[in-house]
């Protein structure tokens, strides 16, 4: 009931003659389940890592996988959503990304930590809320770096 919805979307970056004076786009961590991600051997995507941010670097052929923040919240923080980022393109050859979303269906389904993953031990990190919710407060919300699962932790 999670991966019934998939956007695919295609990201276009130009050359960028000052690259160390933007960002191609802010760090963030995507909302779904699971994001999907074919880069070009461009390169640019980063993940920060222990307050660093480090180079994903290209594989040919391979698609990145990132974890979203409902499947961190369905997991109870087994797994986590990656702060993510792309530097803008120094390359005189444009960069191309593509991505697919996958999300949930039904946006009036309740979501939270899956019952088996909560315990006396390990207490239900997120509140319940439904899918659409949830995207309400994406779309009302800028890419400021915060995650959106602050807002619905318990």
């Amino acid at each position: 009931m999670c991966l019934e919805t998939r956007v695919m979307v295609g990201h276009y970056y130009p050359y960028c003659p000052q690259p160390d004076l933007t960002v191609g786009l802010t760090s963030h961590t995507n909302p779904g389940v699971i994001t999907l991600l074919l880069q070009d051997r461009i390169g640019g995507l980063q993940v920060k890592h222990s307050d660093e941010w480090v180079d994903v670097a290209p594989v040919p052929g391979a698609l990145v996988v990132n974890i979203g923040d409902i499947l961190q919240i369905m997991s109870n923080d087994k797994y986590k959503s990656m702060d993510h980022r792309v530097l803008a393109n120094p390359s005189r050859e444009p960069r191309v990304l593509i991505a697919v979303f996958c999300n949930p269906s039904n946006h009036e389904n309740v979501f939270g930590p899956f019952p088996e993953l909560v315990s006396s031990d390990k207490p239900a990190a997120f509140q319940q809320f439904t899918f659409s919710e949830y995207m309400r407060r994406f779309f009302t919300k800028e890419l400021d770096g915060k995650s959106l699962i602050n807002y619905f932790m318990a």
